[in-house]
């Protein structure tokens, strides 16, 4: 879960710099393969390792996790994250009305808000209400990940 939560940052991250959603997909994906790949692979490798046990428990175990891994890795993030994010296009980053309480959370900025307020989040970047600040559209998630 961890890795597509990366991959889902890269898409967004293009997004942000004004990529459409097709080519931000494609730039999120090809450029967090080798990380989030080289992690499915130690984690099945390790899981694997579980076979040779001589408990049959953790033999169950493990096969059960090195192939999971293996399908979330493959399918998962080959196929399914980029073939749904491409249909859904800028739905992917619909917020509803019901979540606009939610802070603007900006990681490129540093200093005083962009929205007069002067609100920081301590980290160099600032931290604005959803809808203020100039956000292009109520209801879109402006909040970067």
């Amino acid at each position: 879960m961890d890795y597509h939560v990366f991959v889902v940052s890269r898409i967004r991250e293009a997004c942000n710099r004004g990529m459409p959603t097709r080519a931000a997909v494609l730039h999120g994906i090809s450029s967090s393969a080798g990380v989030v790949t080289s992690a499915a692979v130690i984690m099945v490798a390790v899981f694997s390792i579980f076979g040779s046990l001589s408990m049959q428990d953790l033999k169950q175990f493990g096969l059960g996790l090195a192939v999971a891994v293996l399908l979330d890795a493959t399918l998962v993030r080959a196929v399914l994250l980029p073939s749904v994010m491409a249909l859904l296009g800028e739905r992917n980053w619909y917020l509803p009305r019901t979540l606009s309480w939610l802070p603007r959370i900006s990681h490129g900025t540093t200093g005083a808000g962009t929205d007069g307020t002067g609100a920081t989040s301590g980290m160099g970047g600032t931290v604005t209400p959803v809808g203020v600040g100039g956000s292009p559209r109520r209801g879109v998630m402006t909040r970067g990940i």
